[in-house]
Parts: structure tokens; C-alpha cells; sequence
């Protein structure tokens, strides 16, 4: 090859590589434009990165890989609950093998701190994303074991969350198959892929669900009264 054909290829290649950055800083222009309208139009708030909230848990999806952040970040009111919605986003790899993945969580913010239980659908990950200490819990549905693993470190505490009528809930063709974890002072969900809007009333409605489920006596030991809003000192 001659050295004009090695400059020809050169600006070639490099005209490739300038083509996708324009592209791909128009595409995020356009869903950041888009995340904006929704915003306005719903009455919550939108910032294109928080890196901080790659922080937001220790559970699955946080923790695994490196160059953690958070973008597309949504914030309004849920039932009288901050809610919250953003991509997480991680690397794996390095060189040609690094790749970037992505998951989009929501969550709603708890009155108060809850000690963690995490449910997620048998085979999809439930073993690998355990926290430090949880530990399985089996309860007398044969059709929710068969359809959700549950780990938490307090098994008493998992029972009394994870209860009949809640089960019965998360057995509904809506919820199945969706996973979820209290974890302090959140209740978050998550799924991969980039954010879609489409998922934020359905997903929030079910952790709302859960929310209103949980037992007054799980609250009080916990120091809030759900009945009189107040936190217990």
C-alpha cells in the first residue's frame, strides 16, 4: 500500500470514528431532550448524571464491574413517596473486551429504614446477587417458591414482610417475574437496559403495593407509625 492509499484509509477510518461520536452525542441529545419533556409534562425533576446514586445499593445491580455511575436521573412524588428512576451504568473488561452495561432501577424512597429482604424470580440471577448474610427463606406456597427466591438477613422479619396476601400479589401476571428489594431506607426494582418511561407507573405501582403491605408492627418495631405518619423517637 502506498503511502497516499495508507493517508486515503487513515482519514477513512477516522471519519468513521468521528461519524459515530457525532451520532451517538445526537442520540443522547435527543433522549435527554425527551426525558426533559416527560419531566415538565409529569411534574418531576431531570438531570443527566448523579454518579452519586451508583452508591445507592450494594445489591444486584450495584457493585459488579468498574467506571460505576448514574445518568437519567428522574426524581417526583409517587403516593406521597420520592420516587426515583435513572440508568445505572458499569464497565467490564478492558481494551477490546471492555463492554458497558446498563440497568435501569427505580425505586421509592421508606419513611424509614427497613431491615433488607430481596426478591427476585428463580434462575434470573437470585443466587449470585445476594447481599453479605442474607440466607433463603421458604414459605408454605409451593407456587411462590416456585416462582421467587427470597433472602434476607432476619428471617422473621422476611415472613412477616413477604406475607399470604402479598404473595398473592406478586403471583399476578403484572407483577411476576419483577425483582425487588427493601434495602434501608428504599425499595427499588430494576431491569436491564437504558431507562424506557413506559415502565415508571407499572413498576412504582407495584412497590407502592408492597409498601402499603407491609405490617404495622414491622413499622412500629422500626421506629414509624404508618396510621399517624409520624417517626417514633
Amino acid at each position: 500500500m502506498s503511502v497516499s492509499s495508507d493517508v486515503v484509509f487513515f482519514g477513512c477510518w477516522l471519519l468513521v470514528i468521528v461519524g459515530a461520536g457525532v451520532i451517538g452525542w445526537w442520540v443522547d441529545k435527543r433522549r435527554n431532550e425527551r426525558f426533559r419533556a416527560w419531566a415538565r409534562r409529569n411534574g418531576w425533576s431531570y438531570s443527566e448524571s448523579e454518579p452519586g446514586l451508583a452508591r445507592l445499593s450494594d445489591g444486584q445491580p450495584f457493585g459488579a464491574g468498574g467506571s460505576r455511575t448514574a445518568r437519567e436521573v428522574l426524581r417526583g412524588q409517587f403516593e406521597s413517596l420520592a420516587a426515583l428512576s435513572f440508568t445505572y451504568e458499569w464497565t467490564t473488561g478492558a481494551g477490546k473486551t471492555r463492554r458497558t452495561h446498563y440497568a435501569h432501577v427505580i425505586a421509592l424512597a421508606l419513611p424509614t429504614s427497613l431491615p433488607s429482604v430481596e426478591v427476585t424470580p428463580e434462575g434470573l440471577g437470585a443466587r449470585l446477587g445476594k447481599l453479605v448474610g442474607m440466607q433463603d427463606i421458604g414459605f408454605e406456597s409451593d407456587a411462590f417458591n416456585r416462582a421467587y427466591r427470597v433472602a434476607a438477613p432476619d428471617e422473621r422479619t422476611g415472613h412477616a414482610i413477604v406475607h399470604p396476601r402479598l404473595m398473592e400479589r406478586l403471583l399476578q401476571p403484572d407483577a411476576l417475574g419483577t425483582p425487588w428489594r427493601i434495602d434501608g431506607t428504599w425499595i427499588l426494582t430494576w431491569d436491564s437496559g437504558k431507562t424506557k418511561v413506559d415502565r415508571l407507573a407499572p413498576r412504582l405501582g407495584l412497590l407502592a403495593a408492597v409498601v402499603r403491605s407491609v405490617p404495622r408492627h414491622v413499622w412500629l418495631e422500626h421506629g414509624h407509625d404508618p396510621q399517624t405518619t409520624a417517626t417514633i423517637a
